[in-house]
């Protein structure tokens, strides 16, 4: 947001015609500027300068200490989920405040929000959406406060990107419902206290229609949650089963039969997450173009002077600029009090890609150096051969390719959607390939 430039983005230059221009400024407003030196007061003043945060879900007990401490420190503070009402345990400040004390926040290199972005980033959004007043006290001030961890039951085995085609079940007993079977790729569910999750509640409806959302205490009898080994060594991820699991319909969130258009609140809120931004570790045009200036090739010249890699690294930096003027426009829109539109799932979809494309290139670039994983060895402390192992994923979470190419060819360029066979089919007729 800082900056001296103010650019006005003329549509009617790609032969649009609107009633004003589309402004894009950098500038903080002097209320924006006032409130960063704050905050940036505050920072220096209250900081952790040597806590090591980890991948979401992979933290260890010193890490989760950590974060916990932080995150109950920023809100008494008033700068944990700042543009929530107060009476929720937020800040009451605008979504503006939220974005400078992000980027305050990161300058100073403190990264410790993992085990809360889930719960904080999607669950709790969701419950405050969607559940009565004393489910929200109860959980959303205990959320912020970094006490009580959540986790998102969403994907399934034989579901893939489709969250529409979970079969884990829920039938009704008395003013019971009884949960049967299973999750995957839950990230934090080897520690969260609680969840969210989607279930079918009526298998007659079509796949859409079918769908319930509860919240679940994760210590409920027949819950049992196994960690999946990832291959970049990391275990944050789990398999969650689900055996004749018995909660209150008063779990509920949203309507009966109503759970995918209460999903969407959280995809939406998930989406925006991930989308990136061109600056992760590992995965940032600067950081492959420090390593090109340092690493030389087979003649003893840099390789930031070869061509076919300047060619690249050009390529790289106007994309993550495109990210950073999108970012911008969204940006943008909220200080003006608008809603953003389909950014979030254009820039998720150039940055993940971008950001897997640049941490292989920089691992070739090491040659049989590359190899070497030992952040103690590794040349950049191993942060290329990290984003490898880790970049990929970033490909499915939120939504994989596919599915933001179907959503900005659908809802932003208006092209008719795919054709689907299964539009109008009972979930319990679909073929499940058996």
């Amino acid at each position: 947001m800082e900056g001296k430039a103010r650019v006005a983005h003329r549509t009617a230059q790609r032969g649009i015609k609107t009633e004003e221009d589309q402004i894009m400024d950098f500038n903080d407003s002097p209320e924006e500027a006032a409130y960063r030196a704050q905050v940036r007061a505050w920072l220096e003043e209250n900081a952790p300068r040597d806590a090591k945060g980890a991948s979401l879900g992979d933290e260890d007990e010193s890490q989760m200490d950590a974060a916990k401490a932080w995150q109950a420190k920023k809100a008494a503070a008033g700068y944990a989920q700042i543009r929530w009402p107060k009476e929720w345990g937020g800040g009451g400040g605008t979504t503006m405040q939220s974005v400078i004390f992000s980027q305050e926040e990161s300058r100073m290199g403190v990264n410790l929000g993992g085990p809360f972005a889930i719960g904080l980033g999607m669950c709790i959004p969701t419950v405050m959406a969607t559940a009565d007043d004393e489910t929200k006290k109860r959980f959303v001030g205990p959320a912020v406060r970094g006490e009580e961890i959540w986790c998102q039951l969403f994907s399934e085995p034989a579901g893939g990107s489709d969250v529409a085609a979970i079969r884990t079940r829920a039938v009704k007993d008395g003013d019971d419902w009884v949960i049967n079977g299973q999750k995957i790729w839950t990230s934090g569910a080897h520690y969260a206290q609680y969840g969210i999750i989607l279930v079918r509640t009526d298998p007659d409806a079509v796949k859409h229609k079918g769908l319930t959302m509860f919240w679940i205490d994760m210590k409920s009898p027949g819950i049992e949650c196994k960690t999946i080994h990832q291959m970049s060594g990391a275990r944050g991820f789990n398999e969650v089963f689900f055996t004749d699991v018995r909660i209150k319909d008063s779990q509920r969130l949203g309507a009966l039969h109503d759970g995918w258009n209460v999903s969407i609140i959280t995809l939406m809120n998930e989406r925006a997450s991930v989308s990136g931004g061109g600056g992760a570790v590992g995965g940032g045009v600067n950081n492959i173009l420090k390593a090109a200036q340092k690493v030389a090739g087979a003649d003893g010249t840099p390789l930031a002077q070869d061509a076919a890699l300047r060619e690249k690294m050009a390529d790289w930096y106007v994309m993550s600029e495109g990210l950073r003027f999108t970012g911008m426009r969204s940006l943008s829109a909220l200080s003006q009090g608008k809603t953003p539109g389909p950014e979030q799932s254009i820039s998720k979809l150039v940055y993940a890609s971008m950001a897997q494309d640049i941490a292989a290139t920089a691992v070739d670039l090491q040659d049989q150096f590359g190899m070497i994983r030992d952040e103690n060895v590794s040349a950049f402390h191993g942060a290329f051969q990290e984003a490898v192992l880790g970049s990929p994923g970033s490909r499915i979470a939120g939504g994989t390719d596919e599915i933001l190419r179907n959503i900005i060819a659908e809802r932003v360029l208006g092209l008719p959607g795919e054709i689907r066979v299964d539009k109008n089919v009972p979930f319990k007729d679909l073929p499940t390939g058996r």
